[in-house]
């Protein structure tokens, strides 16, 4: 029954900043890995940036620098603050979670996680 529902998508200029947010139910996002994906038309479902279960952090190369993750505890929350944003950020964002209990994050390994919320679109206009 575990549910992950994104907000925070929509259009923007190149240059610009969003934060996407990730309201966990039936869930507890401060003990477990959690992570951002994006999938643009046509192409493979990608790792953009992952958080565990400790507060570590780990990010795509082509994010680093201007993406941050985080999680709000009390909020039971995870966020991506994207800024410096650029047309190839254009995708659907999608939050994921692993299976309750799993606070490492293992890189990139998309199989590992669990749940995943319904996506938010980011449109970059150029």
């Amino acid at each position: 029954q575990v549910q992950l529902v994104e907000s925070g998508g929509g259009p923007v200029q190149a240059g610009g900043s969003l934060r996407l947010s990730c309201a966990a139910s039936k869930y507890t996002v401060s003990s477990n890995c959690m992570g951002w994906f994006r999938q643009a038309p046509g192409k493979e479902r990608e790792g953009v940036a992952t958080i565990d279960g400790r507060g570590s952090t780990g990010y795509a190369d082509s994010v680093k620098g201007r993406f941050t993750i985080s999680k709000d505890n009390a909020k039971n929350t995870l966020y991506l603050q994207m800024s410096s944003l650029k047309a190839e950020d254009t995708a659907m964002y999608y939050c994921a979670a692993r299976y309750d209990g799993n606070s490492y994050c293992p890189t990139w390994l998309r199989a590992a996680f669990t749940y995943w919320g319904q996506g938010t679109q980011v449109t970059v206009s150029s």
